[in-house]
């Protein structure tokens, strides 16, 4: 396989990154990583050998690369050594546990002080221009002469939208609006509510379940990692202001 970075000086990837608008960022993460490195080692966070190998062991199996030398193809593939992979989650490994040290004390309490924002609904919503065309596709679902559904299909504005039939998923109260929250938030399953006007127009919306805020062990990884960034962010902006 062509090794494509063999060919390339380590100078023309740098001025590339730089023409690119990417050089700052890599910059960033990898003062980030430093930063991780010095705080994980005054806290004496180590990563053992085990847990490596059962995070490469994981990785393998979530990719499907069941035998060794599969694993082995890849990586040629990725043109990175086992050493620079293993360096690769170890790093990622030390992120975790560092964000664990710092914060997972700290989460129940977040999450009580915090808890009306975790709420969830799933909904469906259209979208339309005109305040007369809202009421009127309004009138004709509440008369039941044409669905929530084929109305999304027909009047949205939005094309993916419609393709969707005006689905918008499950999403945290956090996420909407403050007018259009206390709206869909009150609102019974399956009963369409009446246009509420915001500045991307008139919106109708149809809840299909309201979900009250529980710690989900995925929430309590979102808000690990949202804390962990904060942090970093924060280190890092002292770093760069004091040198």
């Amino acid at each position: 396989m062509l090794d494509f970075s063999a060919s390339i000086p380590d100078s023309e990837i740098v001025q590339y990154l730089k023409q690119t608008v990417q050089y700052r960022q890599i910059c960033r993460s990898l003062l980030s990583q430093k930063i991780i490195a010095k705080a994980a080692q005054e806290r004496g966070i180590t990563i053992t050998p085990e847990a490596i190998q059962r995070e490469a062991d994981t990785f393998r199996r979530k990719n499907r690369l069941e035998r060794a030398q599969d694993t082995l193809a890849w990586l040629q593939e990725q043109q990175i050594s086992p050493e620079d992979w293993e360096t690769g989650l170890h790093d990622r490994l030390l992120s975790q546990q560092l964000m664990e040290a710092l914060f997972d004390k700290e989460i129940e309490k977040f999450f009580a002080e915090n808890r009306l924002n975790f709420d969830r609904v799933s909904f469906y919503q259209i979208i339309v221009a005109d305040e007369k065309l809202a009421q009127e596709v309004f009138y004709q679902i509440e008369e039941s002469e044409i669905s929530f559904y084929e109305a999304a299909r027909l009047y949205d504005l939005d094309e993916q939208r419609r393709c969707r039939c005006g689905y918008e998923g499950i999403v945290y109260r956090w996420a909407v609006k403050g007018a259009i929250a206390a709206v869909v938030f009150s609102a019974s399953p399956g009963q369409a509510i009446a246009p509420v006007a915001s500045e991307q127009g008139h919106h109708l919306f149809m809840v299909d379940q309201v979900m009250p805020a529980e710690l989900t062990p995925e929430l309590r990884q979102e808000l690990l990692n949202q804390l962990f960034q904060e942090w970093l962010e924060g280190e890092l902006s002292y770093i760069l202001h004091n040198q």
